[in-house]
């Protein structure tokens, strides 16, 4: 085990939570101090609401409101080596309602750099791997990420930022240019979880495996029964500590997209990741609910245009199936041809068994018997997405920071903040089952939840002022909490 990655007991069931002082990424109208910064004060809500969130959680309780704090010091030996992981999926929303509430906000990096900084690693890579038609230049220039980087690297401390992904489709659409194997071989390490991924309960059916875009006889060749492989970026895996910040929001596959799913960019190449399985409920798959010729159809032609090259006629058949699945919906079917709703049994599998590798990954390939490097989980709620994510979101504006060095207390407490029951979530809900290398030796029953000088069990806490995320379409009915009485 790798130094810094056994937190004790109480700080794994611990979640916690920041209020913000505005829900906005904004400038602080006065700075307030902050001594342990070299700068003696925060300037943003984000670095304001950070610094909250580190005092509501517990860290270095000793040196708190004194210039030697360093919250993070006791997670990040010196020297360690530090991945960073925002949510970085796209560079536009498809729905338009701006990048706010579909990716980490570039404030809220910031803020987290800083206190790393005070932690004095060896070096800190900042990384995703985004969808395929991710532009990465315009998503950079968005954040700034590569003037931060620059500056924290003139400060003393190594940064840099990458693109984990091995193909780039230049473009929107089928028909599209792509670029494959961006990366060097060595620049990643191959898993193969082998009969113990959560995916193999359900591969005997394997010839159904789909990812959105890509060849389904890609899938063929990376999981099968007996064989379940993962591509992950090399510097996930050498990292001593991963600090996962994702952005909360909803998600149409897998209804909530925060601690654990976002885990899913530290894989570049996506033929490696299942989300679903193509057909209906009825038929074993659990691409859609009901049977529908129409979508039968559809999908039919969305496999022949994934098996083609970029090439007009995958355009074609792109477009075709969209008009089948089209006349579909005109007939009283949904538009669902990807797995968007509750009834899908892949996603979650394939979440977790990369949750297993972040936290037990080795070099080598295999799960190590030991967690081999700490996880701290720091979400960005200050605006979140609910609606059609994780693409295409419309802003709620929840006002808060998350901690936790459990994803899958996180999640927990994440799903019930948003108004959603974790029971009905496999995500969250199967996160605490005890597979083989668990992510949770405890209880939801033993989470608890610090904020505002209170201390509360997971089952007491609900949305802030009554602020429910709108699930996803193919979830709305399925996934939300009643009422309380008293909120």
């Amino acid at each position: 085990m790798q130094a810094g990655c056994a937190p004790d007991f109480r700080l794994e069931t611990r979640v916690a939570v920041a209020r913000s002082i505005r829900p906005e990424y904004a400038m602080l109208a006065e700075p307030l101090p902050a001594p342990e910064l070299g700068t003696g004060h925060v300037v943003t809500v984000g670095q304001a609401t950070l610094r909250e969130l580190f005092s509501v959680w517990g860290l270095d309780e000793e040196g708190a409101g004194t210039k030697r704090w360093n919250p993070l010091g006791a997670l990040i030996p010196p020297n360690a080596r530090v991945v960073l992981k925002p949510n970085w999926v796209l560079h536009y929303n498809q729905g338009g309602a701006g990048l706010d509430c579909l990716l980490t906000h570039p404030s809220v990096i910031a803020a987290v750099l800083d206190y790393v900084a005070l932690a004095h690693p060896s070096e800190v890579v900042v990384g995703d791997a985004p969808v395929q038609g991710c532009d990465f230049p315009a998503l950079l220039g968005w954040s700034q990420m590569e003037s931060l980087a620059r500056r924290f690297g003139a400060g003393g401390l190594p940064t840099r930022v990458t693109d984990f992904r091995q193909t780039v489709q230049h473009g929107r659409g089928y028909g599209s240019k792509r670029t494959e194997n961006r990366r060097e071989s060595a620049d990643d390490v191959l898993f193969d979880l082998a009969g113990e991924s959560l995916l193999e309960a359900i591969s005997g059916d394997a010839q159904r495996f789909r990812v959105t875009r890509y060849s389904p006889d890609l899938l063929g060749r990376t999981h099968a029964p007996g064989r379940h492989q993962y591509l992950i970026a090399r510097e996930v895996i050498q990292a001593d500590v991963v600090i996962n910040l994702p952005k909360l929001k909803s998600h149409k596959k897998a209804c909530v997209t925060g601690a654990l799913k976002n885990i899913v960019g530290i894989c570049g190449k996506k033929e490696y990741l299942p989300h679903h399985r193509k057909g209906s409920a009825g038929m074993g798959g659990d691409c859609y609910p009901g049977s529908s010729w129409l979508k039968r159809r559809a999908e039919d032609l969305l496999d022949a245009a994934n098996r083609r090259p970029a090439d007009w006629m995958q355009r074609l058949l792109g477009r075709s199936a969209g008009e089948v699945a089209r006349c579909a919906r005109l007939l009283g079917a949904d538009d669902n041809l990807e797995g968007s709703w509750y009834g899908n049994d892949t996603v979650w599998r394939t979440c977790l068994d990369l949750q297993r590798i972040l936290r037990y990954g080795r070099l080598d390939g295999c799960l190590d018997p030991l967690p081999q490097r700490l996880v701290i989980t720091i979400t960005d709620a200050i605006i979140g997405g609910e609606g059609e994510g994780p693409l295409a979101n419309t802003p709620i504006a929840a006002g808060f920071l998350t901690g936790s060095l459990s994803t899958a207390a996180a999640d927990w407490v994440h799903a019930r903040l948003m108004g959603f029951d974790p029971k009905l979530i496999p995500l969250v809900r199967e996160s605490f089952a005890g597979f083989s290398h668990r992510l949770a030796a405890f209880r939801p029953a033993e989470i608890r939840v610090r904020m505002a000088g209170r201390e509360l069990p997971a089952q007491e806490i609900w949305p802030f002022a009554g602020k429910r995320f709108r699930p996803p379409e193919g979830w709305r009915g399925h996934c939300e909490l009643p009422a309380p009485e008293h909120a």
